[in-house]
């Protein structure tokens, strides 16, 4: 049966980090599902198997193959990761990379000297009133200092008025990336909440939270944000952190030397991510959306 690891790869199908992750998943193709988080701990350690049939019934519904439920328990695995990977056009190694993965502790370095240390090229929503409905772009940069757990960011825009300039501490975890700097003549601060990092980690996305900088009132903002990974080679030095009306973000990424194979779906992907929720109140970006920019991102990176 092999429920533990069809479990795993279900996890990595769904882009859930945690037993929780996976959990909220299930309920969301059926609210009342049987699926346990405490029990799924057990199933994913290959100790004992669901024993409600509706878990099965909930699970061919959340990997959307059309398939009997039953077809779960009696096929094999590389007959699961065959399916799963052709049906919906996943790449088999990066899928089981992130299965095994799934419910470790993430590290700032993997056992193949993969780090979330790097140069990222930033994209989000001006908070500006002068520059409302545009995009605005920022510069990453993390540093290690004194070992691979002690990790510095550098966070810079070139704004009309000032070149920004902001530092501060890195913290990942299993569940999020952490990341709060501050500085400059305006003693300015900004948080970024991001999604779990996973190597090659060609693409980071979340949120960015602080203060409006460029307009005659503070206003406490938040906008989402997608992280792209350049190399560290790549010219930085551009005149105006606003991107231009019409520009898309995978056009301005070729300033960077990064030039993607489907600019019209990376462009289709992008807004997606980038435009803010409006269900219930609360703005939470879509795992799936994401997973879309990292499958995306990752091939482009690893040169696929």
């Amino acid at each position: 049966m092999n429920i533990d690891r069809k479990l795993r790869l279900t996890a990595a199908f769904v882009g859930a980090g945690t037993r929780k992750d996976l959990a909220a998943a299930f309920r969301k193709v059926n609210p009342l599902t049987a699926f346990d988080v405490d029990r799924a701990d057990k199933w994913l350690q290959g100790r004992s198997t669901p024993r409600q049939f509706s878990v099965y019934e909930d699970w061919i519904r959340l990997i959307d193959l059309p398939m009997p439920a039953d077809w779960i328990i009696d096929c094999d695995v590389d007959t699961f990761i065959e399916q799963v990977c052709s049906h919906h056009g996943k790449e088999r190694a990066q899928l089981e990379r992130r299965a095994a993965a799934f419910g470790k502790p993430s590290a700032p370095e993997d056992d193949r000297g993969a780090t979330i240390a790097g140069r990222y090229v930033c994209y989000s929503h001006s908070w500006s009133p002068y520059f409302r409905g545009q995009l605005i772009r920022g510069v990453l940069s993390i540093e290690q200092e004194n070992g691979p757990q002690r990790l510095t960011a550098t966070y810079s825009e070139q704004l009309p008025t000032m070149p920004l300039k902001l530092k501060g501490p890195v913290t990942v975890s299993r569940r999020s990336v952490s990341i709060s700097v501050s500085g400059g003549a305006e003693d300015v601060s900004l948080f970024f909440s991001l999604l779990p990092f996973s190597p090659p980690g060609s693409v980071l996305g979340g949120y960015m939270m602080g203060g409006t900088i460029l307009g005659p009132d503070s206003q406490p903002s938040v906008t989402r944000m997608v992280l792209v990974r350049i190399k560290d080679d790549s010219t930085t030095n551009l005149e105006s952190a606003y991107l231009e009306p019409g520009v898309t973000v995978p056009q301005d990424l070729a300033r960077f030397g990064l030039k993607l194979h489907q600019p019209d779906l990376a462009d289709e992907h992008l807004q997606r991510f980038l435009t803010r929720s409006v269900e219930g109140g609360a703005d939470q970006v879509s795992r799936e959306d994401f997973q879309r920019l990292v499958e995306l991102f990752d091939r482009a990176w690893l040169g696929r």
